[in-house]
């Protein structure tokens, strides 16, 4: 691996640091992911919302206290706002959420776009060194001209190998939050059309909600 490296030229050194850097965002928001998975509880979910069909807010706030899922938050803080606006605060907290979930995000995106560019300035910097080198030694001395090149297809083969390895798992967490995002919008819009239910009752019925 050391002999790669070298053989890579100094351009290797940045397209290491960048593979360092993918690995390390890769492993953190796997091991967030499967913090969100362990902390999701849909049968409470659905406790909050026929709590909210009639209006047990006193059973709302018992329930969840302990609760670290993120869908139950977002309700939660929508349902104690919900005298002033509930979809204003159900909005925040769910811009939050995805902010949490997007974290990193532009470093991969980055990685993706760097790696092989870095990958091709190591092949312009091996081919210029091959035909300085051609141009000092002549051809009789192919092994020199040969090394140059061996530079620029180590580098390059480095970036489009740490862009492709990186594309995967970019592509599975954008898909974690496009899929947590409409989630959150399925149950907030579950929770304000029960909600609404019961504010529209109340005031018929000449109740406060």
């Amino acid at each position: 691996m050391m002999q790669f490296l070298m053989n890579g030229g100094p351009i290797m050194v940045p397209l290491l640091a960048c593979s360092v850097i993918v690995l390390t965002v890769v492993m953190e928001r796997l091991m967030f992911w499967n913090r969100i998975d362990r902390n999701r509880n849909p049968k409470l979910v659905d406790d909050i919302l026929e709590s909210s069909r009639v209006g047990d807010w006193e059973s709302v706030r018992e329930k969840t206290r302990q609760s670290r899922d993120y869908i139950v938050q977002i309700l939660v803080n929508g349902i104690l706002h919900r005298q002033f606006s509930m979809i204003k605060a159900r909005e925040s907290a769910a811009a939050e959420e995805i902010r949490r979930m997007r974290r990193f995000m532009t470093i991969l995106d980055t990685m993706i776009t760097v790696a092989p560019l870095l990958g091709i300035f190591g092949t312009v910097l091996g081919i210029i060194q091959s035909f300085d080198v051609l141009g000092t030694t002549g051809i009789e001395h192919p092994e020199a001209v040969t090394a140059g090149i061996a530079q620029a297809l180590i580098t390059t083969a480095t970036g489009l190998g740490i862009a492709i390895f990186t594309v995967f798992p970019y592509n599975y967490f954008n898909s974690r939050v496009e899929g947590a995002a409409l989630s959150i919008e399925k149950y907030a819009t579950s929770l304000e059309i029960v909600y609404g239910k019961l504010a529209g009752g109340k005031e018929d019925s000449g109740e406060a909600p």
